[in-house]
């Protein structure tokens, strides 16, 4: 992040490059790794600290809203395309957690990057993990698109909750399983020699896997689908589509500065010494970590359903909440009863009455156990809900894992 730079700024650093025979500078290394005599200074200061702390205090709650009105669509309407948005909600989750709070926070702003080579080497696999899982879910709901636009009635037949869980088990345990060689990637920060062989493997690596390969899977399978929906004569794409042409364009715009510059300092000049790159790789690491917070937006923006589904989640947290705001004694009166109903015909008008009435003019004995008890059943519900999903989701990774 930067703070590290600041205790280590008036420090000497030596000026000639290892060739690699070591006797000398080598003309290759002198043409790719500029000399500068001293280590680059954090030219964003605490912006980045800042921003991370917004990001992860905004996105972090948005999140974890999104995965509970995504886990209420996906039982109700058990479709394919609900249960992919809700692994990439997880996934931007862990993201938030692994990368924003762990790496960029705790590691880079309060502890400075003094921590343990075994912890930042762990850390990394987690972050990489991460990483791919939520760019391999996104191709996944690419597929299940094109899969449901270009071949509907194979789609119908194949497609099963069941079948879906264990795409995204497959899908998770193969991100986990490609974090395990960045276990040795070299972190840019401290990078002061040219980079070796296996660092410029694991860059590549790193850019294919998260960028280039999926960029080139959603070009070929959006393209297909607009030219499937233009030979139908369909001016305008639905609801699905448009939220996955959303999610894919976000992730190719906000990614691209990262990659980017991550290829610049392997073959042009190095972030260690040269401040440019350096203030570069800050502004690309901070866009790209918008990535995770975007997506509610575009979901309000597109779907009118996930709005009505976003307020029925925040109703139901928020009537709890304003019955525990009631002084102690005072009871509440029932919605107004509609003119010219006959006597006793409330008990009739409905399940949802019954209920609201009964909440509201409940014995207010005790607030706290009447604020409780709805709070406590509603949270219990939506877990429920989320870790029957998580318990499918992994028994299927086990069983894959497995075999």
């Amino acid at each position: 992040m930067g703070l590290m730079e600041r205790h280590t700024a008036g420090q000497p650093w030596i000026t000639l490059l290892p060739t690699p025979n070591g006797s000398g500078q080598s003309q290759e290394f002198e043409s790719r790794w500029p000399e500068i005599p001293e280590r680059s200074p954090c030219v964003a200061g605490v912006i980045p600290v800042i921003y991370y702390s917004v990001l992860l205090g905004l996105g972090l709650p948005v999140s974890l809203l999104t995965a509970v009105a995504l886990a209420r669509l996906a039982t109700r309407t058990r479709k394919p395309s609900y249960y992919y948005l809700l692994a990439l909600t997880a996934s931007d989750i862990i993201t938030q957690v692994v990368i924003v709070f762990a790496g960029f926070l705790l590691q880079g702003a309060v502890l400075a990057r003094q921590v343990p080579q075994a912890v930042v080497r762990t850390a990394n696999i987690l972050e990489f993990a991460a990483n791919h899982a939520s760019v391999w879910i996104a191709i996944l709901l690419t597929v299940d698109r094109y899969s449901a636009l270009c071949h509907p009635l194979h789609h119908r037949a194949a497609s099963s909750p069941g079948r879906t869980r264990r795409a995204i088990a497959a899908v998770l345990s193969a991100a986990l399983l490609t974090g395990i060689p960045f276990f040795w990637w070299l972190d840019v920060w401290r990078e002061a020699d040219p980079p070796s062989t296996m660092d410029e493997v694991l860059k590549w690596g790193h850019c294919l896997t998260v960028y280039f390969i999926p960029c080139g899977v959603f070009l070929v399978t959006n393209s297909a689908i607009i030219h499937r929906l233009r030979r139908r004569g369909q001016p305008r794409v639905g609801k699905s589509t448009a939220i996955l042409l959303g999610v894919t364009t976000l992730f190719t715009l906000l990614w691209a500065p990262r990659v980017s510059v991550m290829l610049y300092h392997m073959y042009v000049a190095p972030v260690h010494r040269d401040w440019r790159v350096h203030l570069a790789l800050d502004v690309a690491n901070m866009v790209a970590m918008l990535n995770t917070a975007v997506n509610f937006g575009l979901y309000c923006f597109v779907s009118k359903t996930f709005r009505a589904t976003v307020r029925q989640v925040i109703h139901d947290v928020y009537l709890p909440c304003t019955l525990a705001s009631q002084p102690k004694g005072m009871a509440v009166k029932p919605v107004m009863k509609p003119p010219g109903l006959p006597k006793g015909a409330e008990a009739g008008a409905g399940r949802a009455d019954q209920d609201h009435e009964e909440l509201c003019s409940a014995p207010p004995a005790s607030p706290r156990s009447l604020s409780r008890a709805p709070l406590s059943a509603i949270l219990e519900q939506q877990l429920q809900e989320i870790s029957r999903w998580l318990s499918h989701l992994l028994q299927a990774v086990s069983k894959h894992i497995s075999s």
